[in-house]
């Protein structure tokens, strides 16, 4: 491979982390503190990190064998773990545009397959619990 074919594979690795560090990559931490009521948004933000520490780690052990086995098809596999999370946000992840976080409970309850998980009753249960 001759220096600029390596310089430019390097530029677009580079463009393609630089990208999803300002795309897919603050997702999750943004999403949770949009959609996890105070009571349980360290426990939410917890677990998030946990998750995403793991999974740091399962792709840097194995990256690099994938790379050599499966030569460029490496970043097609992972760039259908993006057209993955794309439908995943567009039909699971609800819009909370202006929405106050104390009507989040409303949001979830309208949406076409999270209803069937949350209900009002949770909500005044847990509050008249809480005082």
């Amino acid at each position: 491979m001759s220096k600029s074919s390596s310089s430019f594979v390097l530029f677009l690795i580079c463009a393609y982390v630089a990208a999803f560090a300002w795309s897919w990559g603050p997702l999750a931490w943004l999403v949770l503190s949009e959609i996890c009521p105070l009571e349980i948004r360290s426990a939410g933000q917890a677990t998030n990190v946990s998750v995403n520490m793991f999974f740091t780690f399962v792709i840097g052990q194995f990256f690099l064998s994938m790379l050599c086995h499966m030569k460029f098809g490496v970043f097609l596999f992972f760039a259908g773990f993006v057209v993955l999370m794309t439908i995943f946000v567009c039909f699971f992840v609800p819009e909370t545009k202006n929405i106050p976080i104390e009507e989040m409970n409303q949001v979830w309850e309208k949406h076409w397959l999270w209803h069937k998980y949350v209900s009002n009753d949770n909500v005044t249960s847990r509050k008249s619990s809480i005082t």
